[in-house]
């Protein structure tokens, strides 16, 4: 495995890659503090391309001016560890300056699909994700690009910058990976106690129960039951559940029959949790227009 700090580095490791082959090249954008869930998404690149460019760079663009940037899990030399036993090729790892050079204007906006949800509770996080994703793409040149669900909304988002932007890399969104107890993996785990993971526990077994369900109004009143508890004791303070269309992110409807998304976001003690699950209604699907 190479390590490439530099955009002129990882320039000249792809270009010796290709000097051997014609590489069919697989990207996993990360910010770091790997577990499971990262390595199940090289493992997936792996099983699709010759060759997997991950990065590592926590993006300062998505975080909010009250929000966890500065003690952000940042473990470098572990991620290098796990990355090459997963089978990473080539890591990327700039710095912030190497990304947002002085003098930088330009950003992309993630519109009305980068508005609602977790865009309504981080105005501007989408706008961030969106305009490193685009960078580190024109970077890298990957031909496929893998994501994981459990960002459900910033898969969705960059789903659409790719189709309105025209860009050449198939964007492929891997499972969600969880612990034995079910909760989702994330690198913001960590800053949870013991009885705060507890706690957690609450929002997938209130998916769970949305699963259950045969309309997206009972889903979500199923979903809401479980939470309501733990809410009124304090345990999880709730942002939103809701059950949406995958693709655009809106809510669907009651008469809605075929796939959609059940979504959830909390904090619980500091630290802001999500996760999801599909869900399919019975009845004709309907026809996706986003």
């Amino acid at each position: 495995m190479r390590v490439a700090t530099s955009i002129a580095e990882l320039e000249g490791l792809r270009s010796d890659a290709e000097a051997m082959t014609t590489p069919n090249v697989a990207f996993v954008p990360t910010m770091g503090a790997l577990h499971e869930g990262h390595l199940s998404l090289v493992r997936l690149a792996r099983s699709v391309a010759d060759v997997v460019i991950m990065s590592i760079f926590v993006n300062p663009l998505q975080f909010g001016p009250n929000e966890d940037y500065a003690k952000y899990p940042r473990t470098l030399e572990c991620d290098l560890v796990n990355a090459e036993e997963a089978g990473v090729d080539i890591v990327f790892t700039p710095t912030v300056a190497e990304i947002y050079p002085a003098g930088r204007q330009i950003s992309v906006t993630a519109g009305a699909i980068g508005s609602v949800l977790e865009g309504a509770f981080r105005p501007g996080h989408f706008d961030g994700v969106l305009t490193v994703v685009l960078k580190l793409l024109n970077i890298v040149r990957p031909e496929i690009a893998v994501f994981g669900r459990k960002d459900a909304q910033q898969l969705a988002c960059i789903r659409r910058m790719v189709l309105d932007l025209n860009l050449d890399t198939d964007i492929v969104g891997a499972p969600i990976v969880r612990e034995a107890d079910g909760l989702a993996m994330s690198s913001r785990n960590r800053f949870l106690s013991p009885a705060e993971r507890t706690s957690a526990l609450v929002l997938n077994a209130a998916l769970k129960e949305a699963e259950l369900e045969a309309t997206p109004a009972e889903a979500l009143a199923a979903a809401e039951r479980v939470l309501a508890k733990a809410v009124s004791t304090g345990e999880i303070e709730l942002d939103y559940v809701t059950v949406v269309n995958a693709a655009t992110m809106a809510a669907v409807p009651d008469d809605h029959r075929g796939p959609a998304l059940a979504m959830v976001a909390a904090t619980v003690g500091t630290t802001r949790l999500i996760d999801n699950v599909e869900l399919s209604f019975p009845g004709p699907e309907l026809v996706h227009q986003g």
